[in-house]
């Protein structure tokens, strides 16, 4: 059975249902991506989250943010960059993010966080995707 990317499923899953307009997209519950949709929580680009179901079905049912008369989404662009088969790694030279406008999310020794966050606690991780 191959290993699955729940991470760029992830990644997929809100990329194509912002470009559809659905107002909520449902994605299978891991321990990372509910700490991904934290941090889209934190920065603003969901509204918010929920986990349903029970046992290993669980999934978490994101609520997309959408902005102005004609419904753009918040999410402009979500790019996953560390791979399985290629890892991606930042120590002090953290990414910016279109000059700081986008965010870079890490998982670090101290849990999933922005770029921003990172820098401040002066530690590095894995880069786990971009977005803006």
């Amino acid at each position: 059975m191959p290993a699955h990317d729940t991470i760029s499923d992830m990644l997929t899953r809100i990329r194509n249902a912002c470009a559809v307009r659905h107002p909520t997209v449902t994605v299978p519950s891991t321990k990372m991506t509910r700490n991904i949709a934290e941090v889209l929580k934190e920065e603003g680009f969901i509204s918010g989250y929920e986990e349903v179901g029970e046992g290993v079905k669980k999934n978490l049912i994101l609520v997309l943010k959408y902005k102005g008369k004609n419904r753009q989404p918040v999410i402009h662009h979500i790019r996953r960059v560390s791979k399985p088969g290629l890892r991606i790694y930042a120590k002090k030279d953290l990414p910016r993010v279109l000059g700081g406008i986008g965010v870079a999310i890490l998982s670090t020794s101290s849990g999933v966080m922005t770029d921003r966050k990172a820098r401040k606690l002066g530690i590095g991780g894995e880069v786990l995707c971009y977005v803006w």
